[in-house]
Order: structure tokens, then sequence, then C-alpha cells
């Protein structure tokens, strides 16, 4: 399924087994080859940032290739 990056912005993040992460806040693009490298995600109050890579802002910079999308939510992999 394709979808534009604008689709994605502000769309919660949440783990396969229900756990939320956050919102989407931007992303990060390799620009040699254009593909979607990560997601910057503002994490949610219960989530414990030291337990993910972030960026100088605090957000979570998660892996794009571990996400998909349903419906109104962008769900990351932890398999």
């Amino acid at each position: 399924m394709r979808k534009f990056i604008s689709e994605l912005r502000g769309k919660t993040v949440m783990t396969n087994d229900g756990q939320i992460l956050g919102v989407i806040e931007n992303f990060i693009l390799n620009t040699g080859t254009g593909d979607l490298e990560h997601v910057l995600v503002i994490p949610a109050e219960e989530i414990e940032p030291r337990m993910f890579k972030t960026d100088a802002q605090g957000r979570l910079v998660l892996p794009f290739s571990e996400m998909r999308a349903v419906r109104d939510v962008v769900v990351m992999s932890t398999e």
C-alpha cells in the first residue's frame, strides 16, 4: 500500500502488542538513495525514552522498515 508522508505525520505509533509509543512528528530520509530510513516520534508520557534510540530533541528514532500503517495508527513490529 502506498501512502504520502503527510498522511502519516501525526499518526499514533504503537507496538504490535498494543503499547502506544507516541505520535509521528517527522522522518529521516537517505538523500543518496531517497529511501525513508527512520521515523521521529514524540514519545507518549508512559514511555521511557531511554529504552529507545533518541535524537537531540528527545524524539524516538524508530526504523521505518519495522512499521506498517493500519487504518488510524502505525504499528511497529517488535519481533
